[in-house]
């Protein structure tokens, strides 16, 4: 007899499931492992196409999934993908907040505009989607958030605003394990080191810098989408059921060397 699927019956909302190229991003990586797991997935993203692409992925493998097409920035889509979740599978167990982009330059260089925008996607999403998944989670006294913050927040390099949108998720984080652990739900939070995926393939990066990323790990390997998702599969599941707040760095050992460039 097979060993039991780590997520049975659980139901998941990954946002920022699809991928802005071919290929395996934060988001589409756990919304596939989790429903190979045995969860039912909601894929959020605002590329309905992205997100039929990782739909068919997890189709193909026999799991179940479906799409909201929306704008995790704005309150009135995360109510309704919430609502969507819960009109489908009648319950949510599990969220996991992997919307973000990039801002670089110091306080003096970043345009103002910009800054707003990376807190708004960065931190304000997370936010709203919890907003609303928590009120669903506490009516059954169980739940898990995983919220993806950064290395950058632990070490910064010259990406201000980034940084400091990624460090706020981090106290995020631990303020939503302390505001809602009575009502069951385990808050956690991920920071992926310099991984290469799609966002990272798309801005065209060089072979050398590729190669001094992967460099920049104790470990001499190169970080992917699927080692994020696994990390949030373990805190998504019963196997994590003691463990919230915490601040899981998933980067091959990059924060420990003074060398490393993400």
């Amino acid at each position: 007899m097979g060993a039991r699927p780590r997520l049975e019956d659980k139901v998941a909302i990954v946002t920022g499931a699809g991928s802005i190229a071919p290929g395996i991003g934060n988001g589409r990586a756990a919304a596939v492992l989790f429903a190979r797991e045995g969860a039912r997935v909601l894929l959020v993203d605002q590329n309905s196409t992205a997100a039929e692409e990782t739909r068919e992925m997890i189709r193909k493998e026999g799991g179940t999934a479906e799409i909201f097409a929306g704008d995790v920035t704005r309150a009135g889509d995360c109510r309704a993908s919430v609502e969507k979740a819960l009109t489908l599978w009648g319950k949510l167990d599990i969220l996991d907040n992997n919307v973000g982009i990039g801002g670089r330059g110091s306080v003096v260089e970043v345009e103002e505009g910009l800054w707003e925008r990376v807190m708004t996607v960065n931190v304000k999403s997370m936010m709203l989607m919890s907003k609303y998944a928590v009120p669903a989670m506490a009516a059954r006294k169980s739940g898990s958030i995983i919220n993806i913050s950064s290395i950058s927040a632990l070490r910064p390099r010259g990406l201000t605003a980034y940084s400091a949108s990624k460090g706020a998720v981090i106290a995020l984080t631990r303020a939503m394990a302390v505001d809602h652990g009575k009502d069951g739900i385990r808050v956690n939070c991920i920071a992926p080191g310099p991984m290469y995926t799609p966002m990272v393939s798309s801005r065209g990066m060089s072979e050398e810098l590729r190669e001094r990323r992967r460099k920049a790990s104790l470990l001499n390997i190169e970080g992917t989408g699927w080692d994020i998702g696994y990390a949030a599969l373990f805190l998504a599941s019963d196997e994590a059921r003691y463990i919230t707040g915490v601040v899981l760095s998933v980067d091959g050992g990059a924060t420990l060397t003074s060398s490393a460039r993400g």
